[in-house]
């Protein structure tokens, strides 16, 4: 074959090719990056040869171009000028990164928006309310729950083509689905319901729940394009676990089951972990309505405190911390020792009999506690360690072992059924190939199944320890979890919810340092672990869909976390050379001088001249003074110690030699920077003050509209317009106050760290709060409002 140059390729055939690279990433995801482009590019020319690698690059990256073109951008052009100082050669801004924007594809929106109108449709089968009625009674002495009854009631009766059921962790979802089966055939007849999930173990389990033929999504739409076999009309089609179907799939599933005359129920959580190329399809549904049936009683966990913690747990509720570590289930630590104390307590349940997990983030920690596990079973004679097999991920498996299985094989059957990504078998035999004779985990006798030595070395792995992924839909009597600092909400809320007698975190903290002697103070570790966790609540790592996803990235752009940091960057070029100049003017010595200036503190003691001149204070006179207070001959870094004895002074004197009026805060919490600077530097800065000020308000009205939960603290909004219009300049200051540091607790303005900008903020915050409050206890107050509007509380 010819080698070609870059230059051989002609535009209309790159363009072709960009095409087909959105139309396969679509397949596979429902928003895309720069990079997934890329991937796919660099597959779908890997059999094309070229003269040299740079001609190889060159048509991957313009592959990668056209198929930018033919997707469409979610990420929001920049929402104001940068000025020439942050803006690169080819006029873009510094302040967004090279490639991170978000694409999505014409057909994915085109079937979004087709599930979102077949969820509105009502000309679905529904049920008769006798039938119903009858369905709501017990059966065979199980009584539904008040959440149960009125979910099968609502999907029964909605008539809807395209409905839901969110069925959290261990609320009862199978059994409802049995009532709303068994009411179905009682009307449409036996095999009126049939099933379908993501994937094969899903499909089983759901067959064996409802007693019903099931299949994975992927197999069924193979099956309808190759033999037409399809729906008929009056079925209930089940799709379990449906926050991990991606948006296209279930789209041609419900295209092919409306046109039937089917009614499709898709069932899920899409609180819960989803694969990497779910698309986000059902958590858009969910949010589309106002009246989605919902299982809200979690009936898998014994305490009553746990189920009510799970809940805060799974709508990402700070509070949902306090409530674990007042009951003893969090520790915190230093990785190792998180690591013995979890597989300890696995242990030490497992000697009493009880069924437990063990739940780790990584792959490594994860195959090094099953190595653990392994070798002390071996100790204990419960794993006959005399012949073994190797594993993928050099681990070794021996007569006794647990272990999963991680690859669907319809050839490897067991009475009627197959192995299945996800199963769970202990090891019965080694063959002299490298084959095992395995048998379903918890039975103790029965048929056994032959494993073939190829597979056992490529898709078998140990089964003491997986991840947060692999235990989503295992039920256990205890659950203990290694939660790591960059975990989602979604792994830590699975984690958390697969013991029915308690589930406990181990979480990890960074390293100590090696002169640290003795361990931190348990006081300390509770902060830090609730720290940690407040993190991992507020990492949502849910596929959004992309219309979700266009909201997103306007929320991320535009919020004043982002507008504040470019704000405050600018701001600090801009008076950069003004503050080297008056460092220079105080009875510091050039070296000193200069030492300051080189230092990394040099940016924060800026920042913290910058809000002393924005509070009214002539800066170079209280820099001089701070100077000439104290020596600075030891100083190991003078602007770190000037850095300290700003933020000391401000503290202390509590407005005493303000030489003006103080400027007021944009939005209440952002320091505006004044003095001279260049024109594009200060119009930057107009353009950011404005949109910060803009975004408060939009997240005032927001909140007020939705009766959010945090402005609910401000208490009511008057009906006196001039009262009304205080009201709502304390709230924005609370609104911008959370946005920038992203507050996640559903009320107040959480914790506050020792980051001395944030305490001043949070002071400001603070004071708005009360004076909101104040205002509203006055608007309801009988007689006239507004003879007097003075206010108290301090205005900072």
């Amino acid at each position: 074959a010819k080698l070609l140059r870059a230059e051989d390729v002609p535009l209309e055939r790159i363009a072709r090719l960009g095409a087909s690279v959105v139309a396969a990433v679509a397949e596979k995801r429902t928003t895309w990056s720069h990079w997934n482009l890329y991937a796919e590019a660099a597959r779908q020319t890997m059999g094309w040869r070229f003269t040299a690698t740079e001609d190889r690059e060159a048509i991957t990256g313009m592959v990668t171009d056209a198929a930018e073109q033919a997707s469409i951008r979610l990420t929001p052009p920049e929402l104001a000028s940068s000025p020439a100082a942050f803006q690169r050669a080819d006029g873009t801004s510094m302040f967004r990164p090279r490639n991170t924007a978000r694409y999505s594809g014409a057909a994915v929106l085109a079937a979004e928006d087709r599930l979102l109108a077949r969820s509105r449709e009502q000309v679905a089968p529904r049920l008769a309310d006798a039938t119903i009625a009858h369905a709501l009674q017990p059966h065979r002495g199980r009584t539904l729950g008040d959440d149960q009854r009125a979910a099968l009631a609502a999907i029964a009766s909605s008539g809807r083509v395209l409905d839901l059921l969110v069925g959290p962790a261990g609320a009862g979802k199978t059994t409802a689905l049995r009532a709303l089966r068994r009411a179905w055939e009682a009307e449409h007849g036996r095999g009126a319901v049939v099933g379908l999930a993501p994937s094969a173990v899903a499909a089983e389990v759901l067959a064996g729940d409802l007693g019903i033929p099931t299949e994975n999504t992927a197999k069924w739409w193979q099956t309808h394009r190759d033999h037409g076999t399809g729906f008929t009309a009056g079925q209930l089609v089940i799709v379990d676990e449906a926050s991990l179907a991606g948006t296209l799939a279930l789209d041609r599933l419900v295209r092919v089951a409306a046109d039937a005359g089917a009614k499709v129920l898709l069932v899920g959580d899409p609180a819960q972990l989803q694969s990497v190329d779910a698309g986000g399809a059902f958590g858009m549904l969910v949010a589309d309505r106002a009246d989605v049936p919902e299982l809200t009683d979690v009936r898998r966990i014994t305490a009553a405190w746990e189920k009510g913690a799970t809940r805060d747990l799974r709508n990402g509720r700070i509070e949902a911390i306090d409530t674990y570590q007042a009951h003893g289930r969090i520790r915190a630590g230093e990785t190792e020792r998180m690591a013995d104390a979890a597989y300890a307590a696995w242990q030490r349940d497992r000697a009493l009999g009880l069924a437990s997990i063990l739940i780790a983030e990584s792959s490594a920690m994860v195959t090094t506690l099953n190595r653990r596990a392994r070798a002390d079973l071996i100790l204990a004679g419960q794993v006959d360690a005399r012949a073994e097999v190797r594993l993928h991920d050099c681990t070794e498996a021996s007569v006794g072992d647990a272990i999963i299985t991680r690859r669907n094989d319809r050839e490897l059957r067991t009475g009627r059924g197959w192995v299945r990504n996800g199963s769970r078998w202990t090891i019965t035999a080694i063959g002299i190939d490298g084959s095992l004779r395995v048998r379903p985990a918890g039975r103790r006798g029965g048929a056994t199944l032959r494993l073939p030595a190829g597979y056992v070395a490529e898709h078998v792995e140990l089964g003491y320890a997986v991840t947060a992924y692999r235990a989503q839909g295992v039920t256990v009597d205890t659950g203990h979890t290694l939660i790591e600092p960059g975990a989602t909400r979604e792994n830590f809320y699975v984690a958390m919810t697969r013991g029915k007698a308690g589930n406990f975190a181990y979480v990890s903290l960074n390293r100590p340092d090696d002169d640290h002697i003795h361990p931190p103070a348990q006081d300390t570790l509770v902060v830090a672990a609730r720290k940690v966790l407040a993190g991992v609540l507020q990492h949502v790592g849910a596929e959004l869909s992309a219309r979700q996803t266009i909201a997103a990235e306007q929320d991320v752009w535009g919020s004043v976390a982002q507008l504040a940091a470019e704000y405050e960057t600018i701001a600090a070029a801009a008076q950069q050379p003004r503050w080297e100049a008056l460092l220079r003017r105080t009875r510091l010595t050039e070296a000193e001088a200069s030492a300051a200036i080189d230092s990394t503190a040099f940016g924060v003691l800026s920042a913290e001249l910058r809000r002393a001149e924005a509070d009214g204070y002539d800066a170079e006179r209280l820099l001089s003074a701070l100077v000439a207070s104290r020596p600075l001959n030891d100083a190991g870094d003078v602007a770190a110690v000037l850095h300290e004895r700003v933020i000391r002074a401000l503290e202390h004197t509590n407005g005493a030699g303000r030489v003006r009026q103080p400027a007021t805060p944009i939005a209440g919490v952002v320091t505006p920077a004044l003095g001279p600077m260049d024109d594009d530097m200060r119009s930057a800065l107009r353009e950011r003050a404005a949109l910060i000020e803009q975004r408060a308000d939009a997240l005032v009205t927001e909140a007020v509209e939705s009766s959010g939960e945090w402005i609910s603290g401000l208490g009511m909004e008057p009906s006196d317009p001039q009262l009304a219009a205080l009201w709502r300049r304390e709230a924005r200051t609370v609104a911008a106050y959370r946005d920038k540091y992203g507050i996640a607790v559903a009320r107040g303005l959480g914790l506050v760290g020792d980051d001395a900008s944030q305490r001043a903020d949070a002071a400001r915050a603070r004071a708005a709060t009360l004076r909101a409050q104040q205002l509203a206890v006055r608007a309801a107050e009988p007689g006239p409002t507004t003879r007097s509007l003075r206010v108290a509380g301090p205005r900072l």
